[in-house]
């Protein structure tokens, strides 16, 4: 990356456009050299901070070819939020500097299709499992009673859902959006093509003519 994004669109175009480039298997895999080593150990100013997945195929710096210090990445399983999450996104914003928050979904997810099996066929589970698949189950049941049943349709639903509640319950991230100075998107993965789909945008404008659709 040439330089760093200063503004919520700005570090969303930087996003889409590395994505683009993963996606037609030409990543320029910047900033990961001895050089910029060296040059974030004293201090570190991502651009964007990343709420993602934890599946192991939603590796962020890959997908969208970025590197060393340009994301703060935060992943769960789901992309479930609990007061942990909250803080370290809260952290990448306001001690950070993060223009761009990103809520990062995606098509297979075991998540979602557990909080679908405990929905539609009463399959439960287990340990601390169960504690993740109840904060997916609140989305799975809005899209149902939306009349959505596809599988896509309930990925982008959770996304919309984790977006709204982020925003309802960070009261900072909220007051930084309104004010102008961060955005926050939610982005659906297609594992298969590599390409990253916008779902919901807060706080940029122009998101909707900058998404790239895959």
């Amino acid at each position: 990356m040439a330089s760093t994004p200063v503004s919520p669109a700005q570090a969303l175009a930087a996003l889409l456009t590395g994505n683009q480039r993963f996606v037609a298997g030409t990543p320029q895999h910047p900033n990961q050299d001895a050089a910029r080593r060296t040059e974030l150990a004293p201090v570190q100013k991502p651009f964007a901070v990343l709420l993602g997945c934890s599946d192991s195929r939603l590796a962020a710096e890959i997908i969208f070819d970025q590197g060393l210090g340009d994301l703060f990445v935060v992943r769960t399983a789901g992309h479930v939020l609990g007061p942990e999450v909250l803080g370290s996104i809260e952290y990448g914003t306001s001690v950070l500097d993060c223009r761009l928050v990103v809520v990062l979904g995606h098509d297979s997810c075991g998540a979602v299709a557990a909080a679908r099996a405990a929905v539609e066929d009463g399959v439960a589970a287990t340990g601390y499992v169960r504690d993740v698949v109840e904060r997916v189950t609140p989305s799975v049941l809005a899209a149902r009673a939306a009349g959505l049943t596809a599988d896509s349709d309930l990925i982008d639903a959770h996304i919309q859902h984790t977006v709204d509640l982020l925003l309802d319950r960070s009261r900072v991230l909220a007051d930084q959006v309104a004010s102008g100075h961060t955005g926050v998107v939610g982005l659906a993965y297609q594992l298969a093509e590599g390409s990253a789909r916008l779902v919901t945008a807060h706080g940029i404008p122009t998101a909707s003519s900058t998404a790239h659709t895959g």
